[in-house]
């Protein structure tokens, strides 16, 4: 798993509580990840989720670590 760090903002860190489909939101600039849609500015195809994501991805808007996102609520 890529997030060896851990991330702050949701579950305390333990991505494995992260599901597939999880969007996530930056915690500096709001930037979402959608899995569903990938990420075009690093090259992500879509399906990717976020805990697939390789360890140098970035917020492509802001430049801020993976552990900076947090988990968006299901609407």
């Amino acid at each position: 798993m890529s997030m060896s760090g851990g991330f702050e903002g949701s579950f305390l860190g333990d991505a494995s509580k992260l599901k597939d489909s999880d969007r996530l939101e930056c915690g500096i600039c709001w930037a979402v990840y959608d899995p569903a849609l990938g990420d075009e500015h690093w090259g992500i195809p879509p399906g990717t989720p976020f805990t697939a994501l390789p360890e140098h991805w970035r917020c492509p808007q802001c430049d801020a670590p993976q552990h900076k996102f947090m988990v968006l609520a299901d609407d």
